[in-house]
């Protein structure tokens, strides 16, 4: 079992930043990949990047790339999301994921956070 825990999610206007954090504990391998995920209302979860224990990072949304960074503290069992230059359309419910492989399909992870609100205005 592995259990995840994000933080840092909030309200800024554009173009400010946000720091997301997920606490990991549990079996190891299980959480060798470890991302963040979004689902805004009436929308489909998306994949937005992800990170191996050895910290080869993987992009499924292109766009994101030079606005968030990934990081993971395997001393801390924790992976970051560093959120800059924010968008109105950016707001959502923000997810940590964890799994032994990597995938953009959020169906593919056996392992979630509660959850923490993004929300960017105008």
């Amino acid at each position: 079992q592995v259990q995840l825990a994000e933080s840092g999610g909030g309200s800024v206007q554009a173009g400010g930043s946000l720091r997301l954090s997920c606490v990991a504990s549990g079996y190891t391998s299980s959480r060798n990949c470890m991302g963040w995920f979004r689902q805004a209302p009436g929308k489909e979860r998306e994949g937005l990047v992800v990170i191996f224990t050895n910290g080869v990072t993987i992009y499924y949304d292109y766009s994101l790339k030079g606005r968030f960074t990934i990081s993971r503290d395997n001393a801390k069992n924790t992976v970051y999301l560093q959120m800059n230059s924010l968008k109105p359309e950016d707001t959502a419910m923000y997810y940590c994921a964890a799994d032994e492989n990597c995938s953009a399909d959020w169906r593919q992870y056996s392992y979630w956070g509660q959850g923490t609100q993004v929300t960017v205005s105008s």
